[in-house]
């Protein structure tokens, strides 16, 4: 480290040469001889403390004052005042406007010299903090970062096993969680999905992957059955929502409560919720169904109806939207299903780009 500058401002040029003589061993030390000076230097040349005289013809040293403390490039450097007023009142004024120290002239050397040293050994400790803090800082971003993509890429292992369980489905979880990110990012500007905020949707986005990750558990006579599924049969597909409940709270155990798991738990069980009370497994109405899960019951039909099903086609993407517009306010939260109408296009470009055949992107064209 170099050595420590000091501005010294007096208008008196033998008091500057004392400063000078007794400082400058130890220190820089720049000189100005009036206000506007000593601020044109402060703002080019920051020092590391100032030293200055309240009495000076012109601008005097309570107007320095006041400016390096109103100029982002000065108002953090120290300033000493070195003056021969000495009333109290003098002495608050200096303190009021941002002073951190006051000397009375004349001045004792070892007082004064004593004063400097404090103050630039403060300087250098807060300088030292602000380079600690600010590693750390970086540190804590990059262990983030670590740690963002280990839950990432473990959020997609889960899902993927799902999606094993269930060759039809493709890329059916990419296309989803980009719905999802669409869908939650444009209903944000509603007062009602006010609690979307950044920090939700980022959960959200990231918990959409598992929304059938109960899928897992569910017997393949029934997940991979090739037609309509027995009243006995569907009671036990619907099992997925709380079975994939009850792994996330198993994970969730094990790191403590997260805003993400909440997210996660509530598209894993809700998501297959309707509007007016006829979903499952609880029959919520309204509003009582989470907005997570509410988003993500728009995008996984969404989806379902333009892929190809042992049990259908894959649905022209005009009628998919069709059909989620005649789900308004029964299947569907309205909001959320006039925004989609109106997005529409944005989700058939998201569904091309992860398009799983020749057959779906001739469907998604129409």
């Amino acid at each position: 480290m170099g050595r420590q500058v000091i501005l010294a401002v007096d208008d008196t040029r033998a008091n500057l040469d004392m400063l000078v003589a007794l400082l400058g061993d130890d220190y820089e030390v720049a000189v100005a001889t009036d206000g506007p000076t000593a601020l044109d230097m402060a703002i080019r040349f920051p020092p590391d403390l100032v030293l200055l005289d309240l009495m000076m013809p012109g601008m005097d040293g309570y107007a320095v004052l006041q400016q390096l403390k109103a100029n982002p490039v000065t108002a953090d450097i120290p300033v000493l005042l070195v003056s021969a007023l000495c009333d109290v009142h003098d002495k608050a004024r200096g303190f009021a406007l941002g002073a951190v120290d006051y000397v009375t002239k004349p001045f004792e050397v070892e007082e004064l010299q004593a004063r400097v040293r404090t103050h630039l050994l403060l300087v250098h400790t807060q300088a030292a903090l602000r380079a600690h803090n600010q590693n750390l800082e970086r540190l804590v971003q990059e262990r983030t970062r670590e740690v963002t993509r280990i839950q990432q890429a473990t959020i997609e292992a889960m899902a993927a096993l799902a999606e094993y369980r269930d060759p039809e489905t493709g890329e059916h979880i990419q296309r989803v969680q980009r719905y999802v990110e669409h869908l939650a990012r444009s209903a944000c500007r509603f007062p009602q999905y006010a609690a979307l905020d950044e920090a939700y949707r980022e959960a959200l986005i990231l918990a959409s992957p598992l929304h059938d990750i109960g899928k897992v558990a569910i017997p393949d006579a029934i997940l991979l059955k090739p037609g309509p599924l027995s009243p006995e049969e569907f009671e036990v597909m619907k099992r997925h929502t709380v079975l994939g409940r009850e792994v996330l709270c198993r994970a969730e155990r094990k790191v403590g409560p997260i805003p993400f798991f909440q997210v996660a738990k509530e598209v894993a069980y809700f998501h297959h919720e309707k509007w007016d009370g006829t979903g499952y497994p609880d029959g919520l109405q309204g509003e009582a169904i989470p907005v997570a899960a509410r988003i993500m019951a728009l995008a996984d039909v969404y989806d379902a109806l333009i892929c190809r099903r042992v049990y259908k086609p894959p649905f022209p993407h005009s009628q998919a939207v069709a059909i989620i517009a005649q789900g308004r306010g029964t299947h569907f939260d309205p909001v959320l299903t006039d925004v989609f109408t109106e997005e529409h296009q944005a989700f058939r470009t998201i569904a091309l780009e992860h398009v799983e055949s020749e057959e779906q992107r001739e469907a998604l064209q129409q």
